[in-house]
């Protein structure tokens, strides 16, 4: 493995600490600030906020520099925004540190992804991406968690300045590991000519709509595990650690799977996440069913993440791609918008807490039918390639044999 990869997912664990801590750690900063817990939580909402505004905005003032250039600049501004969240003295000034925080998260993901292709075969380019996510996946199994001991037993500005030293890191492994010839600037006019092809938007449209059956589950997973799970609320913890182990086995089989089999192994996952979701409508109420079948719905659903990540890329077909893959990072925030409000929406009907599940499915399943339509226009624009390619070659042959 290329130690650029290492530096990448030590980013990722950071980003991702940074963004679920949070949920772990209200109680304290409340107390802290003397406010509601309630107001607390919209530190939550600001965050995807600052998500879904910086992923394309500095993606796009980054195009001018190197990967290399532009993951060192937007990891500055990670640190200083977690420096500023550790020492705000009031509730506003830590919603604006948080949402500066947040603004490098999106476009962290999307320039390291096409930073993590470049710097393996283009057979690897999926594992390397999916390197790269599994630091994310390990924020839930161990960042989180400990961040969430540290808080409740010392301070949660504590972790958030460790958060800031572990970016200082990722600063450090990408100066010294990323080859500065991993990607050139590229201009944005090239860029945007990528959303031009139908293939980008059908990514885009199953990143949005396949993965908020992820979010319409797991935004409510507390209430399904102890209402209808039976699981003494103690022991929710140790099962979203499982949760959490069974994303990161996800992440690194999907990086190899993905590389073989591309948009089929998402058409087959999203059915096989449709069918897990099913069972567990049916099983919820049998605790040891519904952990197993929530842990293996995450370890399908974070299976597919590299994949659509890497063929959002290939997708485009223009040099860099970095504008896309950054926009696919703010789809994926969309779908975690869209599925927990439709969650929300059918428990609101007071259909109970299995009709996420049901929701979850319809989605997966609409996701695996855009899956399918990508991968055909991808062979169509492949075959297009072919044909536009070959008049070039003929001439070339025949002014070869003239000469």
């Amino acid at each position: 493995m290329p130690r650029a990869l290492l530096a990448l997912a030590i980013g990722a664990f950071a980003i991702g600490t940074t963004e679920f801590v949070v949920m772990g750690m209200l109680p304290e900063i409340a107390d802290g600030l003397g406010v509601s817990v309630s107001a607390v939580g919209i530190l939550i909402s600001a965050y995807a906020i600052g998500v879904v505004i910086g992923a394309p905005t500095l993606t796009a003032v980054g195009l001018r520099f190197t990967p290399r250039q532009t993951l060192v600049a937007l990891m500055v501004v990670f640190v200083v925004g977690n420096v500023l969240s550790a020492l705000a003295p009031s509730y506003g000034l830590l919603v604006a540190a948080r949402v500066l925080t947040a603004l490098a998260h999106g476009s962290f993901f999307g320039v390291g992804a096409v930073a993590a292709r470049r710097l393996v075969p283009p057979d690897r380019a999926t594992r390397a991406i999916s390197l790269m996510i599994t630091g994310l996946t390990l924020a839930n199994v161990i960042g989180v968690p400990l961040g969430t001991f540290v808080a409740q037993h010392a301070s949660w500005r504590i972790v958030l300045g460790a958060i800031a030293v572990i970016g200082i890191a990722t600063i450090a492994g990408l100066l010294a590991w990323m080859p500065s010839d991993a990607g050139e600037p590229t201009d944005l006019r090239v860029e945007l000519r990528a959303f031009r092809r139908a293939q980008v938007w059908l990514v885009l449209a199953l990143t949005m709509v396949g993965f908020s059956a992820l979010f319409a589950v797991y935004s409510y997973v507390s209430p399904i595990l102890t209402e209808l799970g039976g699981i003494p609320t103690a022991w929710v913890t140790p099962v979203l650690a499982l949760f959490g182990a069974g994303t990161t086995v996800g992440t690194l089989a999907g990086g190899r799977l993905g590389d073989r089999y591309g948009f089929s192994f998402v058409a087959v996952g999203l059915v096989a996440m449709a069918g897990v979701l099913v069972a567990f409508a049916f099983l919820a109420r049998t605790t040891v069913a519904a952990v197993a079948l929530l842990v293996l719905f995450g370890t399908l659903s974070f299976a597919l993440g590299p994949v659509v990540q890497n063929a959002v890329i290939d997708a485009a077909r223009v040099p860099g791609g970095s504008l896309v893959s950054a926009a696919n990072q703010a789809a994926f925030n969309v779908a975690n918008a869209l599925g927990a409000a439709l969650g929300a929406l059918v428990i609101s009907q007071g259909l109970g807490y299995t009709a996420p599940m049901w929701v979850g499915a319809v989605l997966a399943l609409v996701g695996a039918v855009l899956a399918l339509f990508a991968r055909a226009a991808g062979r169509r624009a492949a075959a297009a390639d072919v044909v536009a390619v070959a008049p070039r070659r003929r001439d070339t042959l025949q002014e070869t044999a003239a000469a």
